[in-house]
């Protein structure tokens, strides 16, 4: 119990020091909006034309060197002219009006002037580039635009009415840098190889994991999904049993100690992390309470999105104020099968990138389930009054939704434990 506290202690003194020293470099920050300034900064994806035909892209690490220098804190959206295109990696000076910005990205800057003035020569971004030409030469549009966001989260090339159709439906998230995909991804893959050695199915998982992370990019997401699935794979390969709670919190410790911005408004940190408590905490609550064995690949996946879809709705509803009615649906029918289509797809850009010769041949498959999916998300798109919009949902009722949630997970795995000790004591 000493230790206990005194962990607490040491964790409250280093984010207390994190965090002022953050707020002391927000105000750097805001000294500078309303302002033209010239900044320089690594862009962190690839850039697309956007509104009024403007380049668009995140730009990490960013300082000001004119009107006077300093260093910024967080991503800046950018959007601007000048530069033909602009490369994840690349270093940009950017010349424009620095105004603050809602969501993830704590700046924005519209109508800049864009100059390259290195281009990135990393092997890794070298690598995302042509498997997504290699993906494009090989699918068809939306569904290449749509793996694309199924494997590396990119959805600025998904056609408006396609990602419309998703949002109506609740699948957006399954194209989003969460990392959810990939906890997902993970977990089936070690169910397959169940009947394997431990050894096997371990380096599987791995070389999984890290093929994962070298097209979809480092992202905070990510990285987080990649400790907690690794976590997770070292305990069961040793025999150990790590609590999922400790997963989950070491992860966000070690993210949130690297930027506590993460913790004070990232939208898709704090739905990562409510989608990662459900698939880890509450999916094997369920199965055991509910399933006498361990459920099939299909089912495992269909528990596992009901669970976190259910974590995700009050802050959901709380952050964007709409719904989908049949995002149930949507979700039971789509999602299951992403393992499968994560697969496809990857063999489908990997086709593209080495023999492109047959790369439609070698991705029919993938088109298959690709269309399958997109035709789902249409379909539902057109019930009648299926998606609501403008919901007035309090921060109290946040709160309630999430004391309800917490109320029947408690009572849950008390049932839970008392199946058990009868189990065990009928044995």
């Amino acid at each position: 119990m000493m230790a206990l506290c005194l962990l607490v202690l040491v964790g409250f003194g280093v984010g207390w020091w994190r965090g002022g020293e953050f707020m002391h470099r927000m105000a750097t920050n805001e000294q500078f909006y309303g302002q033209k300034v010239t900044i320089v900064g690594t862009a962190n994806d690839e850039a697309v034309y956007g509104k009024f035909y403007q380049l668009e892209f995140t730009l990490n690490n960013a300082r000001v060197v004119d009107p006077a220098p300093a260093q910024l804190v967080g991503s800046i959206t950018i959007r601007g002219f000048g530069a033909p295109m602009v490369n994840r990696g690349d270093v940009v000076v950017v010349s424009g009006k620095l105004n603050p910005s809602l969501g993830n990205n704590i700046a924005s800057m519209s109508f800049a002037n864009l100059e390259v003035t290195r281009h990135d020569t990393s092997w890794l971004n070298d690598f995302r580039r042509k498997f997504a030409a290699g993906m494009e030469s090989a699918l068809p549009e939306p569904a290449a635009s749509f793996a694309l966001g199924l494997l590396i989260g990119q959805r600025s090339t998904l056609p408006d009415d396609v990602s419309d159709q998703l949002r109506q439906v609740g699948l957006t998230h399954i194209i989003a840098v969460s990392g959810y995909n990939l906890t997902v991804i993970v977990m089936a893959c070690r169910r397959m190889l169940a009947g394997r050695s431990k050894y096997q199915a371990t380096i599987i998982c791995i070389a999984l994991m890290a093929l994962f992370l070298g097209i979809t990019g480092f992202s905070p997401p990510i990285v987080r999904a990649s400790i907690v699935s690794l976590l997770g794979i070292g305990a069961w390969y040793y025999g150990r049993d790590v609590k999922p709670l400790v997963l989950l919190l070491v992860s966000g410790v070690v993210t949130v100690l690297d930027n506590p911005l993460y913790l004070w408004g990232n939208v898709s940190w704090y739905l990562s992390f409510l989608s990662f408590f459900g698939v880890l905490y509450v999916a094997p609550l369920v199965t055991k309470r509910w399933w006498k064995k361990e459920p099939g690949i299909i089912a495992g996946v269909f528990i596992e999105t009901v669970c976190a879809s259910i974590m995700v709705v009050p802050y959901v509803l709380f952050i964007f104020g709409q719904t989908s009615l049949v995002s149930l649906p949507a979700n039971l029918l789509v999602v299951p099968f992403i393992p499968l289509a994560m697969v496809l797809c990857l063999a489908a850009g990997l086709a593209g990138m080495f023999v492109p010769m047959f790369g439609g041949w070698i991705a029919w498959p993938a088109t298959t389930l690709l269309t399958y999916m997109l035709d789902t998300a249409a379909l539902l798109s057109k019930v009648p009054h299926a998606f609501i919009e403008h919901i007035g949902f309090s921060w109290r009722a946040m709160t309630f939704g999430y004391a309800t949630i917490g109320l029947a997970i408690a009572v849950l795995q008390t049932k839970t434990r008392v199946l058990t000790l009868k189990s065990r004591k009928g044995s």
